[in-house]
């Protein structure tokens, strides 16, 4: 699945997980080739913790490199 070697994925539905998941808010991806396999998405949500959820969830995205990096010192500085 292509779209799931994207680096990040934005929220559009957080229906079952209002308290994990923020919709417009971009959450890193955790490479998981066995999850991927049942259409599933690891995620750092908000409890800071990886957990796996269904791709219908998100839209996958990438970040030319700067702002990718930008996103991961932010994540670092908040977690």
């Amino acid at each position: 699945m292509r779209q799931l070697a994207k680096s990040f994925a934005l929220c559009v539905d957080n229906t079952d997980y209002k308290a994990s998941l923020i919709p417009g808010k971009v959450y890193r991806i955790i490479p998981d080739s066995q999850a991927a396999k049942d259409d599933l998405v690891r995620i750092v949500d908000e409890s800071g913790e990886d957990y796996l959820y269904h791709k219908a969830h998100f839209v996958f995205v990438d970040f030319p490199r700067a702002i990718a990096k930008k996103i991961r010192s932010l994540e670092a500085t908040t977690a």
